[in-house]
């Protein structure tokens, strides 16, 4: 099975870089590019990738602006933030309108592929120091949800706050794999979250960790 991505980036050059990247790969395919904001919409219906790698500063439509419409489609693609700055405020307003994770535009090709595919396959790319810089300048408010997790729940997201895998929080609990699949299932339903990163950012928004 071939993974389809498309490219979204207002400079031409970095499209071009990316695309041979890409396309060199096994299993993997640029389907489709667009240098604005606005342009992403139509080519994703279109073509109907798996990933669209998302630059986040682009004239006339940004890519935050850009993300929160492909996450309202009925059947929507995963958004991989590609900027420059980590630190980057608009990395986390584009994380909380529901992009799957970031990339560093200085990123290796081999990091790049693995993220694609991670990010394909369900999985969230988070950076637990980058995350925790950002969250501290975010907002803070109650979460709809938070209240209502488990004992057990509310470890399982503090480790995924932390960047942890499954496996990884299924050795620190000492439990299941198919235990911590269910428990964080249940974070993700009751927070709302599309995702782990989804559910990450409610856990500092609600004041349930703290950033520092």
């Amino acid at each position: 099975m071939t993974l389809k991505v498309v490219i979204a980036d207002d400079e031409d050059l970095i499209r071009a870089g990316l695309r041979v990247i890409i396309d060199a790969e096994a299993g993997l395919r640029v389907v489709g590019e667009a240098a604005d904001g606005a342009a992403v919409l139509p080519v994703v219906r279109r073509e109907r990738p798996d990933v669209v790698l998302m630059d986040v500063r682009m004239p006339a439509v940004d890519g935050i602006q850009a993300t929160r419409r492909l996450v309202a489609l009925d059947d929507p693609p995963k958004v991989l933030v590609v900027t420059t700055f980590e630190n980057d405020d608009h990395v986390y307003d584009a994380l909380r309108a529901g992009a799957s994770g970031f990339l560093l535009k200085r990123t290796r090709p081999d990091d790049l592929i693995q993220a694609i595919r991670l990010v394909a396959a369900g999985e969230s790319l988070l950076f637990p120091a980058a995350i925790r810089a950002l969250a501290g300048r975010g907002p803070r408010g109650h979460v709809p949800g938070i209240d209502r997790l488990t004992g057990r729940e509310g470890d399982v997201l503090r480790l995924m706050t932390r960047g942890m895998s499954n496996t990884e929080i299924a050795a620190e609990l000492v439990v299941s794999q198919e235990t911590v699949k269910t428990h964080v299932g249940n974070v993700l339903a009751k927070l709302g979250a599309r995702d782990r990163t989804q559910a990450v950012i409610a856990a500092y928004e609600s004041g349930f960790v703290s950033p520092g």
